[in-house]
């Protein structure tokens, strides 16, 4: 599977002529629907392949989708090859202290295998003072694509199953990108840091297949980024005992700690069965890296992407 999507590219005006359901800010047109969540609603949750366009606007609500069959969600953007151009934005600010659990206060919430999604944003607006999702992953064969999610204190969460996000926008503060058995691969991606802690929080718990690889991205500090975040950024600090990050190709552009990796807390460090690991880290917020004894340098490496994925995905191709 690879960019653009093909609804999005097929420059046909009619989406319907072609089974394609239409949401659209304020329609009352026939067959159309105003909210994402009337569209898919109106899906029979059965085994067959269904695909959503969404037309510009900000949507006010959470998703949570569940259907059984198929299911690609495309949205409006000026170049399908990056997120820079989406228009078409989930919005809610549910925080985890009111929801009752990390995946309850998600804008968007994946319970499914088998989804695609291209340029569409997904935002938790909560701010600060607790976990608040953008995006909460718990299927399998999932691809996410030129999108962006916001937030600040865990914004994705990539809690279970097999999940690709490719040439998006990652922003958030605390352990914004975190979950306990979830594969995952992040290749192409703007990971932006808005406040101080650290990017990932593997809470890998065993010595299962769990894992999370980064491939070619590119670690920024974000136009807004709180006072206090330069010099106490960290790649990751370990959730779980058998904690699992690996950074490969990362070009650094934010000023990280010199550590670069965390342990846990001084008095629960979790340090003794993790793999942090990077290769070819480049960028001026590595430079002079000092790191810490259970953080790994790869100096020469066999192709960890296929090793850790192989097979993981069946047939889907999604790199």
């Amino acid at each position: 599977m690879s960019l653009p999507h093909p609804i999005c590219s097929s420059g046909i005006e009619d989406y319907t002529a072609i089974g394609v359901i239409i949401v659209r800010k304020g329609t009352t047109a026939s067959g159309e629907f105003a909210t994402l969540t009337a569209a898919l609603n109106s899906l029979p949750n059965d085994s067959s392949a269904r695909s959503i366009f969404i037309f510009p606007g900000t949507y006010a609500e959470q998703i949570d989708i569940t259907r059984s069959g198929p299911l690609s969600i495309c949205g409006y953007t000026t170049d399908t090859s990056t997120y820079t151009g989406n228009q078409a934005i989930l919005t809610a600010g549910v925080p985890e202290s009111t929801a009752g659990s990390d995946d309850a206060s998600g804008t968007l919430r994946i319970h499914k295998s088998d989804f695609q999604m291209y340029n569409i944003n997904g935002k938790n607006t909560f701010g600060s003072g607790s976990q608040a999702i953008a995006i909460s992953q718990c299927g399998s064969r999932v691809g996410l694509y030129a999108c962006g999610f916001f937030g600040y204190q865990y914004t994705l969460y990539a809690n279970a199953g097999t999940q690709v996000y490719l040439k998006g926008y990652i922003e958030g503060a605390v352990d914004f990108i975190f979950g306990r058995e979830g594969l995952a691969y992040f290749g192409g991606n703007t990971i932006a840091v808005s406040g101080p802690s650290c990017i990932t929080a593997s809470g890998r718990e065993s010595n299962d297949s769990g894992s999370y690889v980064f491939n070619q991205n590119t670690v920024i500090l974000a136009s807004d980024a709180a006072s206090g975040t330069s010099g106490n950024i960290f790649l990751g600090r370990p959730w779980g005992d058998f904690a699992k990050v690996i950074f490969k190709n990362t070009v650094i552009t934010a000023p990280m700690n010199k550590a670069l990796w965390s342990v846990w807390s001084t008095d629960d460090p979790q340090t003794d069965n993790i793999l942090f690991a990077e290769f070819n880290t480049t960028g001026i917020g590595s430079s002079g890296a000092s790191r810490p004894s259970f953080a790994t340098v790869l100096t020469a490496t066999p192709d960890l992407i296929s090793a850790i994925f192989k097979g993981k995905f069946g047939d889907w191709d999604c790199f």
